[in-house]
């Protein structure tokens, strides 16, 4: 019979600690700390989502680490006073609660933060203000800006997402006033009928007069009222300076996380830390995702995510400093640097008849054509999504979306051999539009011996009707097309509601070029190339 040589560990918890910010507004925090021994290094964990989230993190693990762990309510969430805006507070509230944290006579003076998502961008924001007391950062599936990447991609707006998130904080918002003895009753009138029945206010135009959304979320005309990189933007950009942090963070993304690209751009943009990828997405790090399993080591338990986030806020930096899983050969891989070496940016164009192919394009190449109804948009089916339904999420077969006329094909014969795809990817499209602007969307699909066409990967891009030559970011895979498999790439001109229609958009004759002068092609990072 095993014995296991353990010690009991008593824990001292304080629940709704309050927290004065410099400006007299209390927030209140959980304190959980090892009752004896000490003083401790802190994990602080700040969060937008209420008392739940907090039976989620992992506090248990930290405390066996030797860690003391405060889960602090961002103002005008949880149990904390004030009123929420996104973003706008958390920098200086991070700063005070440092400073309280290391007045204690348990702590050792030194705070390292944590999270995921908004909270992830808390522990980011925190680091720009350069409190020196923080020593490392773990941070996973964060935007690396408030408007790039978050709010719009690619110039549409992130309607879906934005929708998603802004319902779940309209419902907080109201449980938060009712707590404090207002009465909500008109915030929740305004908030139920919207997310009883969401498309009549997602199918608005313009946005921002859907009906009874400003009520229920009060900072929906901010978003939609701005939908170019104005001051805005600007302003809260300056909350999260990547030039001013200095402290090792611990990247963590998902190929199926809307905040693939955030995640790496701070990666990128931030000097010293680390980087690992998994095929996730936003709300699950299982091994299966979407319709497709990738084998019991794709889960994060299996990659032992938590316990390489522990030790790198325990000081330990050791390891490669990229570690990310290749889709389809299922597999584990590791890199001194994103993206790794090794890769051939390889043209495959869009021809004719629906071929795509590393062949040159012809110089009389016919165009290809569709009419696009903005009234009958091309439907969401799975991709790096954040919507209400979270199995609408990852890989999903795509065949019923490739039987619409508004969505073109273009398809490499059955390969010989595996290609590897790792890296970042782009579609340029020469193409026109019949109205006053338009929207360009691609996608990238694993094409299996059986038929279904699996997605990889998508963008999108929005253009003024005049534009000829579009560039579509697709962000970046790790993904092997295996022998017997196909490359496809999907162009349409909507993908709803993931992005929202484009507002001067009427029904239009698309027109994509194939011919010499005006090629349309992807760019294939493919390894060993």
């Amino acid at each position: 019979m095993a014995k296991l040589n353990k010690s009991a560990v008593p824990v001292t918890t304080v629940l709704d600690q309050p927290i004065e910010m410099r400006d007299g507004t209390i927030l209140r925090a959980d304190v959980h700390r090892p009752a004896e021994g000490g003083p401790f290094r802190t994990v602080l964990i700040r969060n937008p989502y209420g008392e739940p989230l907090f039976r989620r993190t992992p506090v248990v693990p930290y405390l066996h680490a030797g860690l003391a762990v405060v889960l602090q309510h961002c103002r005008g969430r949880g149990s904390s006073d004030g009123t929420f805006t996104p973003w706008v507070d958390e920098p200086r509230d991070g700063v005070d609660t440092v400073e309280w944290i290391t007045a204690q006579p348990w702590s050792n003076g030194e705070v390292v933060a944590s999270g995921m998502s908004y909270l992830a961008g808390c522990a980011l924001q925190l680091a720009a203000q350069r409190p020196a007391a923080l020593k490392a950062v773990a941070a996973s599936m964060t935007p690396h800006d408030f408007y790039d990447g978050l709010k719009y991609h690619g110039g549409a707006f992130a309607l879906g997402s934005a929708f998603h998130w802004g319902s779940l904080q309209g419902m907080l918002g109201a449980l938060h006033a009712m707590s404090g003895g207002e009465d909500a009753g008109a915030r929740f009138g305004a908030l139920l009928p919207v997310l009883a029945d969401p498309y009549p206010a997602m199918a608005a135009t313009p946005l921002s007069e859907a009906p009874g959304v400003s009520q229920a979320f009060p900072f929906w005309r901010d978003w939609v009222e701005h939908p170019e990189r104005d001051e805005y933007w600007e302003k809260l950009a300056e909350t999260l300076r990547h030039d001013r942090i200095e402290v090792p963070v611990l990247h963590t993304a998902g190929w199926f996380d809307v905040f693939l690209r955030g995640t790496l751009e701070n990666f990128r943009r931030i000097p010293g830390g680390r980087l690992i990828v998994g095929p996730w997405t936003h709300l699950s790090q299982e091994s299966g995702v979407g319709e497709l399993n990738f084998g019991f080591s794709a889960s994060a338990q299996s990659a032992m995510l938590e316990a390489q986030q522990i030790a790198w806020l325990l000081g330990d930096t050791a390891g490669p400093r990229v570690r990310y899983f290749t889709m389809g050969a299922d597999t584990w891989r590791e890199a001194e640097s994103w993206p790794p070496p090794g890769a051939t940016e390889t043209r495959y164009y869009l021809h004719p008849g629906g071929l795509l192919s590393p062949e040159a394009p012809a110089a009389d190449a016919e165009p290809s054509r569709f009419v696009h109804d903005p009234d009958d948009p091309v439907p969401t089916h799975g991709g790096p999504l954040l919507l209400p339904d979270p199995t609408n999420a990852g890989p999903r077969d795509q065949r019923r979306i490739e039987e619409r006329p508004d969505v073109l094909c273009f398809t490499t014969p059955v390969l010989d051999r595996d290609v590897e795809v790792t890296g970042p990817l782009t579609v340029v499209l020469h193409a026109a539009t019949s109205a006053a602007g338009g929207d360009w969307t691609a996608k990238l699909v694993d094409v299996w011996p059986d038929g279904r066409a699996m997605s990889v990967i998508d963008g999108i891009v929005r253009s003024a009707g005049d534009r000829l030559r579009h560039e579509i970011d697709l962000v970046a895979t790790s993904q092997t097309f295996r022998a017997g498999h196909r490359i496809r790439v999907e162009i349409a001109s909507s993908n709803f509601p993931r992005f929202d229609r484009h507002p001067a958009m009427t029904r239009a004759e698309q027109t994509v070029f194939h011919d010499a002068g005006r090629p349309s092609w992807i760019t294939l990072p493919i390894m060993g190339g």
